[in-house]
């Protein structure tokens, strides 16, 4: 089937799997920072008192995903999703009328287990679910919400904080989610769930084995594959938020930096496409090799840039590991494990990449108050991904072996 034809096909669920995605934008490192001026000027926070509150609302999120993300194995997503929904808007508007820095630690962790975490996790298990043949194809096509919120949402919003409290603002965010659900519903009349699949449409995995999540831990692949999980949430995320201390450093405007988002949008997109379609025609353990070395490459270039012209080459190497980073990991899953016992495992790996985008914003943090710059980090970054890549390499090369059995 033609990408038009699927897509006209499917439109119902694909485009569920792109409002799962857009909406998780409240709860992403993006969008929170855009007001981390105001919440610190409010409570009196340094930049090291903020990243320390955030690192760790972020944390218990993390490891809430362990137990919440198990969820989507047992309940239609059209009902997980309302759930999730109505505790996203009731964390933005928490975040509204938070009156101190201690409940502050608490409107993070629900906006991160609500938006990035189970959002996110819910998107990604639902498409990989869902589709089999065209797996690749309906990742991308709903991993499509990271970026339209990515390009879209800060330019609305730091308009918007010219003339609106930051506070009124996440009011109006919370309305957006709320405006959401009953959309969801209406798309998911008929949907696709655990509970009608029948055993022989769901999708096994190596030696033709439904894999439990207590299986997969005690599986050397996963534990390879951690680094490359761990990565790109953890020293991307870091990117986004010392943005403003990068440029500094290197003596560009901050507006020049952010000029270069929408180029790395428009490069995501189109590797968000160019990886489904890889994961289509040739698995995602041919791919995964690649994985890490786009990220490597970007750092490397934004870290030595003495320009934003060179800063934006990196940018759009950058953008290549995001479209890899927005598909690739749903579709591993899957194909490697199996499909029935998707929601638990990819559980697990959600709570080590929410974990990554966790201790980003920390370490960084610690180190420049050590004397270490962002753009020096950024070599220290290269190196892990480069090894990330490594790991990687060895399991899944292992691992393909095992496919071949089924």
């Amino acid at each position: 089937m033609n990408f038009v034809s699927f897509v006209r096909t499917n439109w119902l669920f694909l485009l569920a799997g792109f409002i799962l995605t857009l909406t998780s934008s409240y709860g992403q490192t993006f969008f929170i920072s855009l007001f981390a001026g105001g919440i610190m000027d409010d409570f009196g926070l340094t930049d090291g008192q903020w990243g320390g509150l955030y690192t760790l609302g972020t944390t218990a999120s993390a490891i809430t995903m362990i137990w919440a993300g198990t969820l989507v194995d047992r309940f239609r997503v059209r009902v997980i999703g309302t759930l999730v929904f109505a505790g996203l808007a009731a964390a933005c508007f928490f975040m509204a009328a938070v009156p101190n820095a201690a409940l502050l630690v608490l409107a993070i962790f629900f906006l991160r287990l609500f938006g990035q975490g189970m959002s996110s996790h819910l998107a990604t298990v639902s498409m990989a679910r869902w589709f089999v043949a065209g797996r690749g194809k309906a990742l991308a096509v709903a991993s499509m919400g990271y970026s339209v919120g990515q390009a879209v949402l800060p330019i609305v919003f730091v308009a918007l904080l010219i003339t609106t409290d930051w506070r009124t603002l996440w009011v109006v965010a919370g309305v957006i989610v709320v405006v959401t659900i009953p959309l969801m519903g209406l798309l998911l009349r008929q949907e696709r769930t655990p509970q009608s699949l029948a055993k022989d449409e769901q999708a096994a995995g190596m030696h033709g084995r439904h894999w439990t999540r207590a299986d997969v831990l005690r599986h050397p692949l996963f534990w390879l594959m951690v680094p490359a999980l761990l990565g790109p949430p953890a020293w991307g995320t870091a990117l986004w938020f010392q943005q403003v201390h990068l440029t500094e450093v290197k003596g560009w405007t901050l507006a020049g930096f952010v000029a270069l988002f929408p180029l790395f949008t428009v490069i995501s997109i189109a590797s968000n496409f160019a990886t489904g379609w890889a994961i289509d025609r040739f698995g995602s353990g041919r791919i995964v090799p690649f994985y890490m070395l786009p990220f490597a490459l970007a750092f490397g270039i934004i870290a030595l840039a003495p320009s934003i012209p060179i800063a934006a080459l990196g940018m759009a190497v950058l953008g290549i590991g995001q479209g890899l980073q927005s598909t690739l990991p749903g579709a591993f899953w899957a194909e490697f494990y199996g499909t029935r016992h998707i929601g638990a495992i990819k559980a697990a790996a959600a709570a080590i990449m929410v974990f990554g985008s966790a201790i980003g914003p920390g370490v960084s943090g610690y180190l420049i108050d050590w004397g270490v710059d962002f753009p020096a980090q950024m070599i220290g970054y290269l190196v892990f991904f480069l090894i990330a890549a490594a790991m990687a390499t060895l399991g899944v090369t292992r691992a393909r072996a095992s496919l071949a059995t089924t």
